[in-house]
């Protein structure tokens, strides 16, 4: 039997990549000291997953114009499966990423035809048991999106694992939709500034494994904490910590896409969840050595990394 599939539940749009010194003061300006226009968004976490060696399927919709012209060459190179035609009456969505001194980045977001998804959409794809299926907090911010997607979660067979990242815009979403949602996550991985909002402003340890609560029962929730690694929660056990490899960054955006479709990947070919948020973290730490959101490292490179990195 083959292994299952990365199936994602999420958002292409377009990047607009600009590395500053200093976000300016409000009314200030500033020079970019260079820029990139790439597809990103959910593309970056598909292409982690894929050169980690995981069959990834696209349930998410896109649009025509400058910005879908971007998305489609990119889906048609990616190796993905397209569930979707996509839209030819509106454009995708595109975001500007400002990258400053510090490699931390930040975002503002246009929507497009990627949060017109519909129950239809969600029709077409053929869900199997082995399949992983990946939630992007991004996708259900659009009322539209989180209608259908809410509903096709529920509608899962239970032995269907679904991994969940809510994004930083987890403190937007209504408190219905989140329930929901988290409802039926098995896996909730979130960042540490996620994880305050999620859970009040606890502490690391304690907001993780206060959303255990939130969850499927017997699930597990990830914290990563950049450099220092991730705190893994599972009912029943003390809480893990899982340790990053130094290294000096250069730009963070895409680091938590990269660490969502490498642990997925690795979950997907069987490997123990310590395992594979470990590899994970690898991954992510190689990928904030690099320009780009789509920086994901190879599986190869990965393994370097982890002989070296353990050695």
């Amino acid at each position: 039997m083959p292994e299952g599939r990365f199936v994602f539940v999420g958002n292409v749009i377009v990047d607009i990549v600009m590395q500053i010194d200093a976000i300016p003061e409000p009314g200030g300006d500033t020079l970019a000291l260079g820029s990139l226009l790439t597809a990103g968004g959910g593309f970056n976490t598909m292409t982690a997953a894929v050169r980690d060696g995981a069959a990834v399927v696209f349930t998410g919709q896109y649009g025509t114009g400058p910005f879908g012209a971007t998305v489609r060459s990119a889906l048609a190179g990616s190796g993905f499966t397209i569930v979707q035609e996509g839209r030819d009456d509106v454009d995708s969505g595109y975001c500007v990423v400002l990258v400053d001194a510090s490699t931390e980045r930040t975002f503002v977001t246009v929507a497009g035809a990627e949060g017109t998804l519909t129950a239809p959409d969600l029709d077409r794809v053929s869900e199997r048991d082995d399949d992983l299926v990946f939630v992007s907090g991004y996708a259900v911010a659009h009322p539209e999106n989180a209608a259908a997607i809410l509903a096709w979660l529920e509608g899962l067979p239970a032995g269907v694992r679904v991994v969940t990242d809510p994004s930083p815009l987890v403190g937007e979403l209504p408190a219905a939709v989140r329930e929901r949602l988290f409802g039926r996550t098995d896996i909730l991985t979130l960042n540490a500034r996620e994880a305050a909002i999620v859970d009040g402003g606890l502490e690391l340890a304690d907001a993780a494994a206060s959303a255990l609560g939130l969850i499927r029962p017997g699930g597990s929730v990830i914290v990563r904490d950049g450099a220092r690694g991730a705190l893994v929660a599972r009912a029943g056990v003390p809480i893990a910590t899982v340790p990053s490899m130094p290294v000096d960054a250069v730009d963070s955006t895409g680091a938590g896409d990269a660490h969502g479709g490498v642990l997925s990947a690795a979950l997907l070919r069987g490997i123990p969840l310590l395992d594979a948020v470990e590899r994970a973290n690898v991954a992510a730490a190689l990928a904030v050595t690099r320009v780009g959101p789509a920086t994901a490292p190879t599986g190869e490179e990965i393994e370097a990394a982890l002989t070296a990195f353990g050695a």
